[in-house]
């Protein structure tokens, strides 16, 4: 890829205000694995990362999103934010960088960049390459730093906790967090820089049209789970047992659906041990958007340990589907408010009780999800939440 093929203008975007030119404010989403043609999203977070750079286009900042592939090149996206992307070699350990990144940080100062992921080596090395160049870094962990992430592979994650997470947060201007919630976990252990809070926006390209949406108040009720197959984040076994826990008679079915995040079997055969017949498990459809997928079922079920936002439940409700969340999900306030699900703690009983009342409130569920519908149409669109980080972005840029 070249600037000249992909059609990219050079030097920052100019605002005329009163009568002079005053340049954009410069932003850096840095994501190690992003798409470089910005197209093809496979991951929530990509997704995040994409909407939130269209938004912060939207509202006039200069925005260029940083990541490392196989393949190098700049592409002016006709979303209105830039990709460059940076050869890296993927045998290398993931701490390391590309050196095509270490020798256009300098390039960054003045601009503002907003880091993405947790626990991740990239990131906390981006961080320092960043502090050493004198550019303000925010990190957006997308997963909050609930006592859960800690449980699986523990003596390791408090180890790179005390060693280079939490010293790289706390030189950080700030931590973008789904949730204000989060960001008292974060206090709690012991950071103590800005938060910004700020949920996941839609894409309105994935919005189904009204036209279209079909609800099945009779026959089997369809529950699913769309997302990765990792059992401690995303609560499997929870939502396995709580399933195979339900009374037999009741005509319902779930189906699991996604990539194989290393547990696939393990919920597989722990489904079957507890006497599961109902539960389908299915690869994941890169071919559709998430919100045609979730439109076949009746109800999407995230019973996470922990989770920062969920695009998924987002998803489903933009298609008019109740849904089945975790409290500690960011996303749970608004289903709340909108009344448009159940919202349960991660373990059996509470699961297993928010699918009998959903089950009993069946007849509702097309009022229970139009509603979502419309206020997550009217609230989350990516252009007002980055209109609104921009109101704390301007603290550095």
């Amino acid at each position: 890829m070249t600037n000249k093929d992909a059609g990219m203008t050079s030097g920052p975007l100019k605002i005329p205000i009163a009568g002079q030119l005053l340049a954009s404010p410069r932003i850096y989403l840095y994501l190690k694995s992003f798409p470089p043609l910005a197209d093809g999203f496979k991951g929530g977070m990509s997704k995040a990362v994409h909407g939130l750079a269209r938004g912060l286009a939207s509202v006039g900042a200069d925005v260029t999103v940083l990541c490392e592939n196989s393949t190098e090149g700049v592409v002016q996206t006709p979303f209105g934010y830039t990709v460059r992307c940076f050869k890296y070699r993927k045998k290398g350990p993931s701490r390391q960088l590309s050196q095509g990144l270490h020798k256009f940080a300098p390039e960054m100062r003045g601009g503002l960049a907003v880091l993405n992921a947790v626990f991740h080596p990239s990131v906390s090395g981006m961080a320092k390459l960043l502090q050493d160049c004198g550019v303000p870094y925010i990190v957006a962990p997308h997963d909050p730093y609930h006592p859960s992430i800690f449980a699986k592979n523990s003596f390791l994650k408090w180890t790179y906790w005390y060693l280079r997470e939490r010293p790289m947060l706390r030189r950080a201007a700030a931590v973008q967090v789904l949730d204000a919630r989060h960001g008292e976990l974060i206090r709690k252990l012991g950071v103590d820089v800005p938060i910004l809070a700020a949920p996941n926006g839609y894409d309105e390209a994935e919005v189904p049209d009204e036209a279209s949406l079909v609800f099945r108040t009779a026959g089997t009720a369809r529950f699913a789970f769309l997302g990765r197959f990792d059992m401690q984040n995303k609560g499997l076994d929870v939502l396995v047992d709580a399933f195979n826990a339900l009374d037999p008679s009741l005509d319902v079915t779930l189906t699991l659906q996604g990539p194989d995040g290393g547990d696939r079997r393990m919920i597989e055969a722990r489904s079957r041990k507890s006497g599961g017949t109902k539960i389908e498990f299915l690869p994941p459809d890169f071919s559709r958007s998430a919100s045609e997928v979730l439109s076949e079922y009746d109800v999407l079920c995230l019973t996470s340990r922990f989770e920062g936002f969920s695009m998924a439940a987002l998803e489903a409700i933009l298609a008019a589907r109740v849904v089945l969340v975790s409290d500690v999900a960011g996303i749970s306030p608004f289903v709340k408010a909108w009344g448009c699900g159940e919202v349960v703690t991660p373990d059996v009983v509470s699961v297993k009780q928010g699918i009998q009342k959903l089950l009993a409130r069946r007849e509702e569920w097309k009022v229970m999800g139009l509603s979502g519908r419309s206020n997550a149409v009217k609230q989350l669109r990516w252009s007002s939440i980055a209109g609104q980080l921009m109101t704390d972005y301007r603290r550095w840029v």
